[in-house]
């Protein structure tokens, strides 16, 4: 008769431990993917995110918005141009992509946290800008950098904001578009990998995760069961250098990697995708995904032969 509500009351006590250690530390979550295009995969991420922050827990959600824009570009007659895998971005450009993150998808994800009875906050030119930066050019081997028109990376976070927010029981949820540091009230495209990772470094998270369409890093991308469950930062560079770490994973990859050099305690890549993988990753011990961090932090096995921005 009370199996079912003592099975539950068994989770909630094995979840205790965790709740009590990550009480009051933040989490950063980059949110992207596939999970932004499912209503399904999106309201778990977000309950789960109520959920973290009622506990006690202190998450901070970035997120870009790649497939959306695509498609307002589309829309609008403009044809996306691609420079090494990042979106050139002129003046017609941003103006979409400044529109669609903040007033659409920022607002949506807020209104939705504050729906599943949480309290969010969009942080972004239209309200309160957190992040600036400054352009960016893509080194190339021979030749002059290539420019990629209003796109930049983040060298300054207004921390103090995100964290008296946090200290308020609110989710600060910010766009991956940055403030020119170099023009005054001129907009920088910033990749949303890295805009997290800046994030979490001015805060000193103890966690960075990165939401994707993976389980994890894989040994074998086309095989789930070859997911490599823990990692140190030398062997995701031994990864890389043997190509099993390429494509878009490499810059999530180095974000990880950037983030436990500047404080960072842990990282993780996991699928978000799967119903509640947020907090499968954090509240259990086995996690769903790949956990990246320095040797002394690592709980999880490594694979065979090896060891188990400035701020405002």
């Amino acid at each position: 008769m009370y199996e079912e509500a003592i099975r539950k009351a068994d989770v909630l006590i094995a979840a205790l431990g965790y709740m009590r250690k990550f009480h009051g530390r933040y989490t950063v979550i980059k949110l992207g993917g596939s999970v932004m295009e499912s209503p399904e995969s999106l309201q778990a991420l977000l309950v789960d995110i109520v959920f973290m922050q009622t506990v006690g827990m202190r998450p901070v959600v970035v997120h870009g918005g790649g497939k959306a824009i695509t498609v307002a570009m589309e829309k609008a007659g403009l044809t996306p141009r691609w420079v090494k895998g990042r979106r050139y971005t002129d003046d017609a450009t941003l103006e979409i992509v400044a529109r669609v993150l903040a007033e659409e998808i920022n607002a949506d994800i807020e209104r939705h946290i504050n729906k599943f009875g949480g309290r969010a906050s969009g942080l972004h030119h239209k309200t309160r800008q957190c992040l600036f930066g400054r352009r960016l050019l893509m080194p190339v081997e021979d030749g002059e950098p290539t420019d990629l028109g209003r796109v930049g990376e983040v060298v300054e976070v207004d921390a103090p904001v995100l964290e008296n927010l946090c200290l308020a029981g609110v989710v600060p949820v910010l766009p991956s578009l940055a403030e020119d540091e170099d023009e005054e009230g001129k907009l920088l495209n910033v990749n949303a990998d890295t805009a997290a990772a800046a994030v979490a470094q001015a805060l000193r998270a103890d966690k960075l995760v990165f939401l994707t369409d993976t389980p994890g890093i894989l040994r074998d991308r086309n095989e789930p069961s070859t997911l490599i469950r823990g990692l140190t930062p030398d062997d995701c560079r031994d990864l890389i250098r043997d190509g099993v770490v390429d494509k878009g994973m490499i810059p999530k990859v180095e974000a990880c990697l950037t983030s436990l050099e500047a404080g960072v305690r842990k990282t993780h890549i996991i699928d978000g995708r799967l119903r509640h993988s947020l907090l499968l990753e954090i509240f259990t011990e086995s996690g769903v995904g790949t956990e990246i961090a320095a040797d002394e932090h690592t709980d999880r096995a490594s694979p065979p032969g090896r060891r188990p921005v400035l701020v405002r």
